[in-house]
């Protein structure tokens, strides 16, 4: 099995369930303030009663992600209908039938409809997400344009409302206008242009403090904070709220719309200390978010720069290798020559198609593990023609699904390494055992050959250096690498995991 460590990627992999036990919890917690009378008691009681009736989503939502990975599309829905339409509502029957912790009827009811409701939502997400990942504009939007939106967005519904509360006794006195929780479409209507004038002023007024939100953002955080330290961001912000909270509260006492509300929401003196302390509130309150916004670009970049020098290293480690290895096919290639083997052409051949898929596959992110295999038998092939001394030579092969996905050019390593510190230099018949094991998720490799008392060197060479850093750069907490040497041989293992 491959290392795994411990950390969030179990908790993220097992959302959906823990999701559902919060659905459990929240309804306990409903029933507890239904009937609060021993109320732990209840509250326990609860919990192990719901959890009976969600018994089949809480397993099934468990063991999800491993059901998407075993299963087929349409073996997996079959086993969600059978949890869903079936299961679920036969122990909601169960748990209705026998009060189940005396809960009401209409209790277990809404809660599997909750809990359906709930994994369709969940669903439906998973493929937006997918979805949303190609949509550009998304990404593009931002912190400070999400604030932006949503402040649009609630002044627009304060506004409704408002309109909404007019000529409403319990809102709407003389001279007095009180914001219900109301929805009038007529009112609405009828009063079009008060409504567009209180969204403005109602924007106006959140403006004001998306202001100082963003003279904290992109001045006073990125610039004085950063740069300066942190007594010169609170002289800076003091400067900053004493030029312009008199300004801004002069501006928000002048709006029309504090006649609808019998007073001025800054009252009537704009150098009130009240709108000073408001400023101040609204730089504080903002800071947190401001600093996780800083936080998030400098991550961002720091990740950017990781990636791109990731990519470089890759890179320079494919330049490293193809030349190692036109190196030690050049040699066979001339040993053939001085040989006048009849084999010759037939080798000129195979190592022009060996070098050609190094180029030009080499430099490809993933290759078909058909292709991959191909490469590997064309070498061994090429690599018999010029031994000396007949070769064992044992290739087991056991691939579910040869087209599968795997990085160019990790496997011939092995096999070069093999030849060279091995079977090449062998007085006597050497052997090769190369065993190939792979389905859709996972691949098993093991290259073991033969090798002459004291030949293998400690440090294998340029070749299995630069597979632990590819591998460490394509396969991070992916892949286990094992190397052991014995008295007559020398084996190498690798797993990968594919997806």
């Amino acid at each position: 099995m491959f290392a795994r460590k411990i950390n969030f990627n179990s908790i993220i992999k097992h959302q959906d369930f823990l999701i559902n036990i919060g659905l459990i919890l929240w309804f306990a917690i409903y029933n507890v303030l239904q009937t609060p009378e021993n109320i732990w008691a209840t509250y326990l009681t609860s919990i192990l009663s719901i959890g009976l009736c969600l018994l089949p989503i809480i397993v099934f939502s468990y063991y999800k992600p491993s059901l998407k990975n075993k299963l087929t599309k349409d073996r997996y829905l079959l086993y969600w209908l059978f949890c869903y339409l079936f299961l679920l509502p036969l122990f909601t029957f169960i748990c209705s039938y026998f009060e189940i912790g005396n809960l009401d009827d209409a209790l277990f009811i809404a809660i599997a409809s909750v809990a359906l409701v709930l994994e369709i939502l969940l669903t439906l997400n998973h493929f937006y997400k997918k979805r949303v990942k190609n949509i550009k504009w998304i990404k593009k939007i931002g912190l400070e344009n999400s604030v932006l939106i949503t402040l649009v967005l609630i002044s627009a519904t304060i506004s409704v409302m408002a309109v909404s509360s007019l000529n409403n006794p319990a809102y709407h006195t003389k001279g007095n206008l009180l914001i219900g929780y109301e929805l009038s479409p007529e009112k609405l209507g009828k009063n079009f242009g008060l409504f567009v004038g209180f969204f403005f002023q109602f924007l106006l007024m959140y403006m004001c403090g998306y202001l100082l939100f963003i003279i904290n953002s992109r001045f006073l955080v990125s610039k004085i904070l950063k740069e300066k330290g942190l007594l010169i961001y609170i002289l800076s912000l003091a400067v900053t709220i004493a030029l312009l909270y008199p300004i801004l509260a002069q501006l928000l006492i002048s709006l029309p719309i504090n006649k609808f509300f019998g007073r001025s929401i800054f009252g009537d003196n704009p150098f009130d200390m009240e709108n000073a302390f408001g400023a101040v509130a609204i730089m504080l309150i903002s800071l947190p978010i401001v600093l996780a916004l800083q936080w998030g670009k400098q991550n961002h970049q720091i990740l950017s720069l990781e990636k791109a020098k990731s990519e470089s290293e890759l890179d320079l480690l494919k330049q490293q290798m193809n030349p190692h290895f036109f190196f030690n096919t050049l040699n066979n290639l001339y040993a053939l020559s001085l040989q006048k083997s009849e084999k010759t052409s037939e080798s000129i051949l195979q190592l022009a198609e060996l070098m050609r898929y190094t180029i030009y596959k080499g430099q490809e992110k993933n290759v078909l593990l058909v292709q991959e295999l191909k490469y590997l038998e064309d070498y061994i092939q090429l690599q018999e023609i010029r031994l000396r001394n007949p070769l064992k030579l044992n290739f087991e092969k056991n691939i579910s699904n040869p087209n599968v996905s795997i990085a160019p050019l990790l496997l011939i390593v092995f096999i070069e390494n093999a030849f060279k510190h091995g079977i090449e230099i062998a007085e006597e018949t050497a052997f090769l055992k190369i065993s190939l094991t792979s389905d859709d998720k996972t691949l098993h490799f093991i290259c073991e050959n033969s090798i002459e008392r004291g030949e293998i060197e400690t440090q294998p060479g340029i070749g299995i250096d630069n597979l632990k850093k590819r591998l460490d750069l394509l396969y991070p907490n992916k892949h286990f690498l094992k190397l052991s040497k014995k008295a007559n041989s020398f084996k190498a293992e690798l797993k990968l995991e594919l997806a």
